[in-house]
């Protein structure tokens, strides 16, 4: 159980609370906990919070489900009025590892020791770049549907201010911003995580390397959603669907519904 303790108030609502929790990512399947169906139950009395939080398996990756916790145990904390936070994950191979570590604010070095290969900084990194990419797919790809003028190899001259007001570039945006890459309108679309740029020859493979990312992204994150929907029923009246994220009319992507329709 995490506890933090700052200057009580009169502390936040339940709401703002859950809306705290939305900045927080599963850093695989770059999506809210909120919207996943993580948060199991969250009360608020005086400045006090207490949140459960879950998982669709007991042996998802332990340093992905300590980075979830300990993130939620931080925003809560920032919020004005509250005193106390506790934040446990529930029905976890490692939860009584995890919940002691975040109750000693040990960090995840001081959480799982020598079991700690590397700290999560690293991690977030790997995972904030591969959002970046899935992002950046996501609106070249609209955008060449959209465009029948515009040749795949031309994608590397597109600029941000090419791309049309929706969700998926509101969400490049957030995505290069956490990368450190520009968000001005002149800044080039098809880049790497460091700002390289590439020629018309490196676009075709560039974008189909990026786009096994996005598909990766969200597979995982559909299959995750139905395993917590099986492993918690009524789980799935907890889950928002992602507006940035895999469409039902991409042709990448199947419905696990659909699989199991066509099943004899």
């Amino acid at each position: 159980m995490a506890v933090a303790t700052v200057e009580a108030t009169h502390g936040p609502t339940e709401e703002q609370a859950f809306g705290a929790l939305g900045v927080v990512l599963d850093p695989e399947l770059d999506e809210p906990i909120t919207d996943l169906g993580f948060v199991r139950s969250l009360e608020v009395d005086h400045g006090e919070v207490t949140v459960h939080l879950r998982l669709p398996t007991s042996f998802c990756s332990p340093n992905f489900a300590y980075l979830m916790a300990s993130d939620a145990k931080d925003v809560l904390t920032t919020l004005d009025g509250v005193h106390h936070v506790h934040v446990e994950l529930d029905d976890h191979h490692d939860s009584e590892i995890i919940n002691r570590g975040l109750a000693a604010d040990a960090g995840y070095k001081g959480t799982f020791l020598h079991e700690a290969e590397q700290d999560l900084d690293e991690l977030r990194a790997t995972f904030r770049r591969k959002a970046h990419t899935a992002a950046m797919e996501r609106c070249l790809t609209a955008l060449l549907r959209e465009r029948d003028d515009l040749p795949e190899a031309e994608l590397g001259t597109v600029r941000l201010a090419d791309l049309p007001a929706t969700p998926h570039t509101d969400a490049l945006l957030r995505r290069r911003e956490a990368v450190g890459l520009p968000t001005d309108d002149d800044a080039v679309v098809m880049v790497d995580h460091e700002g390289r740029t590439f020629t018309p020859d490196e676009v075709p493979m560039a974008l189909r390397r990026a786009r096994s990312t996005r598909i990766s992204i969200d597979g995982n994150a559909h299959f995750c959603r139905g395993l917590l929907a099986t492993r918690y029923p009524g789980a799935d009246g907890d889950q928002t669907a992602r507006t940035d994220g895999a469409e039902p009319s991409d042709p990448t992507f199947i419905p696990l519904a659909t699989l199991k329709e066509r099943r004899p």
